[in-house]
């Protein structure tokens, strides 16, 4: 066949290889979807992004779950992945997360920096539901019951919580009108899907541990998982990661 294919002038493509399968923290989505398809772009080579909850990840992982690269919410989990012997290092930084509250248009709750309208509305009962990612297992859940202990709203928020199995559902249920409103990722926040569905504002950073978000190559990488690693800390790549909110310590968001 490849003799007919050169005496005809008929160029027979090599076998087209598997797309990596990588696991990514579900605030990634918007800004690794663009990434993927750029580096589709500019490489050829295709990836099977998995946006889930990291600390389901990471539990699959452990477990021999055949992903090539982690991005993870919550760089802990890369590091006891780590110590486990399941990747090739302790991985990179790719970004700070930060939280936000939002509130889907006509909602009975107002946005505000301090939180003072969700205290409020907590004790008058304009908020029924309230969504945040499950602190069980979601990075995003942990950050999110962290600044409503700091204000003395947790025990008030807890029999109205919807819980989203990651911080996209999270930002589902909040964004369609499910709940009054939600605590989750800024990178969701700032994607023209979610934004226009509502208001949001930036929660302070003190108020919950900080969202180390880091990235790390399982031991079975191959070559084309390595390539998208490599991709992701180039500067035209990290321009797209701060636009979405993900800068790191040292770079202006």
């Amino acid at each position: 066949m490849l003799g007919v294919g050169l005496a005809s002038g008929v160029i027979i493509p090599a076998v087209a290889q598997a797309a990596a399968p990588i696991a990514a923290a579900s605030d990634l989505k918007f800004a690794l979807n663009a990434l993927a398809a750029q580096f589709k772009t500019d490489t050829g080579r295709e990836l099977k992004i998995t946006y889930g909850s990291s600390g389901y990840f990471a539990q699959q992982l452990q477990q021999g779950a055949p992903f090539e690269l982690f991005l993870s919410a919550n760089e802990s989990l890369v590091f006891k992945l780590a110590d486990a012997g399941k990747t090739m290092d302790r991985g990179t930084l790719y970004g700070e997360g930060r939280i936000v509250l939002f509130a889907p248009h006509g909602s009975a709750l107002k946005v505000d920096a301090g939180l003072a309208d969700l205290k409020a509305a907590l004790m008058d009962g304009r908020v029924r539901k309230f969504a945040i990612a499950n602190p069980e297992h979601a990075p995003y859940g942990v950050a999110a019951q962290q600044a409503l202990e700091s204000q003395g709203l947790w025990e008030a928020a807890k029999s109205k919580l919807v819980l989203g199995e990651n911080v996209a559902q999270a930002a589902q249920f909040a964004s369609s009108g499910s709940a009054e409103g939600g605590i989750f990722a800024y990178a969701l926040a700032l994607s023209p899907e979610v934004s226009k569905l509502g208001d949001y504002v930036l929660i302070p950073a003190t108020w919950h541990k900080p969202l180390q978000q880091r990235m790390v190559l399982m031991k079975n990488a191959g070559e084309t998982a390595q390539m998208f690693y490599a991709y992701l800390q180039k500067p035209a790549a990290r321009a797209v990661m701060r636009k979405f909110g993900f800068a790191l310590p040292n770079e202006a968001s």
